[in-house]
């Protein structure tokens, strides 16, 4: 329970800081933090398929932070 509390919380602050890096394409700020919860647990799957540890607080944002950027991509070649 307490490490969905975390990936929720780093999701917020991958979801903000994927709205500052990509301007103009991204949801409102609700929407970018909703889109970085769902990118937290996109990146961590990812990471850990390509055999990444995700470990400490800096990965872990990392991650996510690169999920949300691979699912705005994503979207933005859907629309």
């Amino acid at each position: 329970m307490k490490s969905i509390i975390i990936t929720v919380i780093v999701g917020l602050s991958a979801g903000y800081l994927s709205g500052l890096i990509w301007k103009g394409r991204g949801f409102g700020f609700i929407g970018n933090l909703l889109l970085g919860i769902c990118g937290a647990f996109i990146g961590g799957f990812l990471f850990n398929l390509a055999g990444f540890s995700v470990h400490g607080l800096i990965a872990q944002i990392i991650s996510a932070l690169a999920g949300a950027l691979l699912l705005l991509w994503i979207i933005s070649r859907i629309k």
